[in-house]
């Protein structure tokens, strides 16, 4: 009878033990599970705003080489990742099929004139900006391929200054106050354009209302009276823009245009 007790109460230790040493680990699983991150109502995740690290393990080394080299200063991420969604649905469901329907009806050497003739408007912000930025060089080469593309190349019909060793450089307004050391600011996701910060929207608007004022070619006159060139050139920068969404294939898709992004404006900045 005394062995069948001192038995049981053996079994009933062991069980006891064993027990203390599965609920920890139940825990941890179902704490892992409750952080698991959960699909936001714009149809997106954000697994970066639920993951935690052991506290027991040193990790500012990876955490430093990982996470924060995509934190970038976004106090409105919840509305950009709204807006984010939306351009994404605006470019599948409008834009796209616009430039499909482009491309099918008109010849690629017409596509190659059109965006000539936009690129050839776009360099006259160009160099502004540049001027604004005391590069003399660049300034040079962007006027002496401004006149070579307008007057050789039949209103920059046809683009002979990249032939002539003068390809396009880009300066915005954005990237003058960024030579100038003003601050990016928070990040933005505008609509339909895309990514961009408080500096550089601020430079979209300056150099829209630059071009519009200075009236290269009688452009600002000519797209008053027929809008409809507005919508060919917003069809031709998303054909000559070769960013899909959905191509990285990554629930870190927002974080990481958002990266890239901010990383590449400091790269033309310091240029």
């Amino acid at each position: 009878m005394v062995k069948r007790l001192l038995l049981v109460t053996a079994l009933l230790a062991a069980g006891h033990a064993q027990a203390e040493e599965i609920a920890p680990r139940t825990s941890v699983i179902d704490a892992n599970v409750a952080d698991a991150p959960v699909e936001q109502s714009d149809g997106f995740l954000d697994p970066l705003r639920s993951l935690k690290f052991n506290p027991g393990l040193d990790q500012r080394e990876f955490e430093r080489s990982t996470l924060t080299a995509l934190n970038v200063y976004d106090p409105l991420e919840s509305v950009n990742r709204r807006i984010y969604h939306f351009n994404y649905r605006f470019d599948q469901w409008v834009l796209l099929p616009a430039v499909d329907g482009y491309t099918a009806i008109t010849p690629r050497f017409v596509r190659t004139g059109v965006s000539n003739f936009f690129s050839n408007l776009g360099d006259v912000p160009n160099l502004f900006n540049s001027v604004l930025q005391l590069k003399a060089e660049r300034s040079a080469k962007i006027t002496a391929r401004l006149m070579f593309n307008t007057i050789i190349g039949v209103g920059g019909l046809w683009d002979p200054a990249t032939k002539m060793g003068l390809p396009r450089q880009s300066e915005d307004f954005g990237q003058t106050l960024g030579f100038y050391g003003v601050p990016d600011g928070p990040y933005i996701m505008l609509p339909i354009l895309g990514p961009s910060n408080l500096r550089d929207t601020t430079g979209v608007v300056v150099d829209y209302a630059g071009e519009q004022s200075i009236n290269y070619l009688d452009m600002a006159n000519v797209t008053s009276d027929h809008p409809e060139i507005l919508f060919l050139r917003a069809v031709d920068k998303r054909y000559t823009t070769a960013f899909r969404y959905g191509q990285l294939n990554s629930p870190f898709e927002y974080e990481k245009v958002r990266y890239v992004y901010t990383q590449a404006r400091k790269l033309q900045i310091a240029e």
